[in-house]
């Protein structure tokens, strides 16, 4: 049985999907204010690989995610460029969708857009508004966490340290892992002079980040999401604001396991642009790695696990991929076109597949098991039939995995 670690809870858990006949799951997508560097890919492959190993365990997913294309990062970073912020954006969009498609990740089912959703912000706003849970300060819309019964649960936040005195922060996002205790902003009035707008019946204005996923998720799934899931980052304000004006303006849980995916980090040190040290999927390639290295580098560490990005490390993905489909082209050189027969070597490689993935995907546990038997496996010996059935199991496996054919 699928096991998940639930950041609700901090335990794993045995997953049961909310609605077995369709198991809905909900990943934040990129700020695209700016292009998707690898680190970012490294959850969005995480995401790609738990969206496909539920299809491989027979269930049918509903997969949305987010394009958060207009925030205060955005307007700066327009300004900063001295164009607009859908032409900056647009760019940015086009670019993350060919880096997806690059890297074998599943277009989801999806894929809204923050400035196409004002409609289902504002309603929500309106909302929280008549019943007290956010009000109005000086043509801004806060929302004000004491008025949420549970605030700060996924996280596991001490409440009891939350200050008495009134508190705003006004900003979309802010810098580094901590919590601003205080209330946050829901919708953006329309400052002097301001471009990025739009005309509600709340007046004019923009929503704030904190509001746009709980809207694209409103719009689209009206039962408890089965999954919600992003990166570590995420589990710092963002998920519980998110959660908070849900569950406000609904009669059920937004969602039932919450999966936060570690950083990725180079050479020891995160990414920034102040250090240089910011890789893109297009610097790879120029280094003479496939898609598919690039791939199995980004999955093959658990996604609870940080990963540091060296050359070394990323050269030593490249020799185990090359390994272990050295080692699948030589049972696909014996499967001589018959249909598939049993082989107990097969019904091995599925049990030691199957036992690490069910244990919260620990992808690259998987790959090693599935390495070290195949490694044992003599092609020449194999009836071609007993080859099909290897070559059979190893094409269904990497449905999820996406790097060995």
């Amino acid at each position: 049985m699928l096991h998940l670690y639930n950041s609700m809870g901090k335990r794993l858990q045995i997953f049961h999907p909310v609605n077995r006949e369709v198991v809905n799951v909900f990943t934040c997508g990129p700020s695209v204010y700016q292009r998707a560097h690898i680190g970012n890919f490294r959850t969005f492959t995480f995401e790609d690989v738990l969206v496909k190993y539920l299809e491989y365990s027979g269930y049918k997913v509903k997969r949305g995610m987010n394009l958060t294309d207009i925030e205060d990062k955005a307007v700066l970073e327009a300004e900063k460029r001295h164009t607009t912020v859908k032409h900056l954006t647009e760019e940015n969009i086009k670019s993350f969708l060919n880096e997806m498609s690059l890297l074998k990740i599943k277009k989801p089912d999806y894929l809204p857009r923050a400035s196409r959703s004002v409609s289902e912000a504002v309603k929500i706003i309106a909302n929280l508004v008549a019943h007290g849970a956010a009000y109005w300060h000086r043509g801004d819309v806060y929302f004000d966490p004491l008025k949420f019964k549970g605030f700060g649960k996924i996280y596991g936040l001490d409440m009891s340290r939350w200050p008495k005195t009134k508190r705003r922060f006004s900003k979309d996002t802010y810098s580094g892992m901590r919590w601003n205790r205080g209330d946050f902003i829901l919708w953006h009035g329309r400052k002097e002079r301001e471009r990025d707008y739009w005309k509600t019946s709340i007046g004019e204005g923009r929503p704030a980040w904190n509001i746009q996923d709980a809207s694209m998720v409103n719009r689209y799934f009206h039962e408890t999401l089965s999954i919600y899931c992003g990166g570590i980052d995420n589990l710092i304000r963002h998920h519980d604001y998110t959660r908070a004006i849900l569950e406000s303006v609904r009669p059920y849980a937004m969602a039932r396991y919450w999966l936060h995916c570690q950083h990725l980090f180079v050479r020891g040190q995160k990414m920034s642009k102040s250090r240089g040290n910011i890789y893109y999927t297009d610097t790879l390639l120029t280094d003479g790695y496939s898609p598919e290295e690039i791939r199995f580098f980004l999955i093959s560490n658990h996604y609870r696990k940080k990963i540091n990005f060296t050359e070394k490390n990323m050269h030593r993905a490249k020799e185990n991929l090359l390994e272990l489909r050295s080692l699948t082209h030589g049972i696909a050189a014996r499967a001589t076109g018959e249909p598939p027969g049993h082989s107990q070597a097969g019904a091995h490689l599925k049990h030691a597949f199957v036992r690490h993935m069910d244990n919260d995907l620990r992808v690259g546990e998987a790959l090693d098991a599935v390495q070290s038997l195949l490694s044992v496996i003599k092609p020449e010996a194999l009836r071609s039939a007993e080859a099909a059935d290897i070559l059979s199991i190893l094409k269904e496996m990497d449905k999820v995995l996406n790097v060995l054919f």
